[in-house]
Parts: structure tokens; C-alpha cells; sequence
């Protein structure tokens, strides 16, 4: 027999319960067990020391909360914490640039060649020079933003290309029957283009999609509803500002910043982008 039992005993006092400890992540749906709010999670903030977590109802409005006790999941009382901590970079190992090549040491940038890498936009050159910038410079390969392509075999005509004059061009969305196929095809027609000029593609509607879903820490890319702006549905289902170029921006920095190395995107971004290299730098 236990004795230690023994002795005045709150009978009418419930045995505490320790709540599961579940770390907060987008798309989750709770409830704040005080106010009735039920929501999606959206977006999630340090501020003023505190983590805060955003909830859209099925209305579309929002509303913000403190992590901790007072939610319900699917039901079940929680205590909500902080988003678990992101993996730890992988490091780039000694001697190797961010492209995963051989980093040349000692070695100046080369004078620009008359040969260029031409990409869709801002965004793709800054996502090429992230990463491949070094081995570019080494090259001496510039990077040039076209800001689209519907006038692209004009551009290239316009450059007049030759031998010691080459072009890689990456395009957005380049797959069988779509518009951006046929002005490739097009474009291929201008004279000097055969032989000197290359024009690869992704098949993605844009850039961003080729950062690997997993380093932003989601499963997939939300989808877009058509006729809405790809960039500003992206940034919306993020729970990001969207409203101007200055959000999209913002946006794309913050999206750009999770990029390490190229680990952290798509085979089919990596293969085109060193193809492209690859036919620049050949003898």
C-alpha cells in the first residue's frame, strides 16, 4: 500500500493535461478557441518578440493571433509553437562555387565576349548570376535581360550573330505548342542563327517555380486561378504584400535569399542553364 497517498486531497481538481506541442505551418486550418475564428494559416511573424500567426477564413478576411495555447486542430486542444527550424544549409564544399563547379582561384573576371546569355527578365538574371556568376565571370559571359520575348527574333537579328558572336537564350514556358515554342522557332530563322545561336527553355510559367518547393518549406507551388497575375496570386497565397511592383520585388528577394546553391533548384532549370554555358564556352 502506498502511503504517501494519504492526507486532505482536492478530489474535484482535473489531472493536468499536457497538450501536444505542434509547430505552426502555412495551410494549416485552426481555430482560436476564444474568439470562434476559424482560418487558414497565411503567414507567420516575429514581432515585437512574438510570434504571430495570420488566419484566413473562407470569407478571405484575416486575422492575427499569438502562438501558444487556445487552438484547435482538426478538434484537438494544442498548444501551437513557432515553425520547426529549417535544416541547416548545406555548405559548399572547399573549391567549389555555388554551381557546384571548380572554383578557379587567383584568377581575374575576363574582359565581357562578344557572346551573351540572354534570359525573359530581371528575376532570371539575377537567379543565374546567383548561382553561376562565378563560373560566368570566369568566362567572361554576360547575363542580359530581354524583358520578353515577342519581339525575339528581331532582337536577334539585331545582333547579328556569327561565330564569334554566339547566343544562349533561356525562355520561360518553352514546351511543345505553346506560344513561346513557336517564336523560338521563328526566331531560329533569322540568318547567322544556325549554328550560333541556342535557344533553350524550362517548362515553367515562370522562373520562380524552378526554386525546389521544399527549400521555401512548402510541398508544392500554390496554383494560380487563370486570368489572375501569376506573381501577385503567388505572393497572396504566401500571405505576402502583393499590392505593387514594390511587393513583387520584395517578394522575389525574399524567395531569391533561400537560394543556396544549385542543390536548392530544378534538374530542369540546371541542365539548360549548362547547356547554354556550354555552348558558349566550346572552342
Amino acid at each position: 500500500m502506498a502511503f504517501d497517498n494519504w492526507g486532505p486531497q482536492d478530489l474535484t481538481a482535473p489531472a493536468k493535461r499536457q497538450l501536444p506541442e505542434v509547430p505552426v505551418q502555412r495551410g494549416m486550418v485552426l481555430e482560436d478557441v476564444q474568439s470562434g475564428w476559424v482560418g487558414e494559416v497565411t503567414r507567420v511573424e516575429k514581432t515585437g518578440g512574438m510570434h504571430i500567426v495570420a488566419l484566413e477564413d473562407r470569407r478571405g478576411k484575416t486575422k492575427s493571433f499569438q502562438l501558444g495555447y487556445g487552438f484547435l486542430l482538426e478538434g484537438q486542444a494544442i498548444r501551437l509553437m513557432p515553425p520547426a527550424p529549417r535544416p541547416p544549409a548545406a555548405a559548399i564544399p572547399a573549391g567549389r562555387t555555388a554551381s557546384g563547379s571548380v572554383k578557379v582561384q587567383g584568377q581575374r573576371a575576363q574582359v565581357a565576349k562578344a557572346s551573351r546569355i540572354w534570359v525573359e527578365g530581371k528575376h532570371d538574371a539575377e537567379l543565374v548570376e546567383k548561382v553561376w556568376g562565378d563560373d560566368l565571370r570566369v568566362e567572361g559571359i554576360v547575363v542580359e535581360p530581354l524583358h520578353g520575348v515577342d519581339d525575339l527574333k528581331s532582337a536577334i537579328a539585331a545582333f547579328r550573330p556569327g561565330p564569334d558572336r554566339r547566343l544562349g537564350i533561356l525562355v520561360d514556358h518553352l514546351v511543345q505548342g505553346s506560344k513561346e515554342s513557336r517564336i523560338a522557332a521563328e526566331a531560329m530563322t533569322v540568318p547567322g542563327a544556325a549554328g550560333n545561336v541556342l535557344i533553350v527553355g524550362h517548362p515553367y510559367v515562370d522562373v520562380w517555380q524552378a526554386i525546389r518547393p521544399k527549400v521555401l518549406g512548402i510541398e508544392q507551388w500554390p496554383a494560380v486561378a487563370r486570368g489572375t497575375d501569376w506573381k501577385t496570386g503567388i505572393l497572396t497565397a504566401f500571405g505576402w504584400p502583393h499590392e505593387s511592383a514594390e511587393d513583387i520585388g520584395l517578394g522575389w528577394q525574399r524567395l531569391l535569399g533561400a537560394v543556396r546553391s544549385y542543390a536548392d533548384l530544378e534538374p530542369s532549370l540546371l541542365g539548360r542553364v549548362e547547356e547554354v554555358i556550354d555552348f558558349l564556352t566550346a572552342p
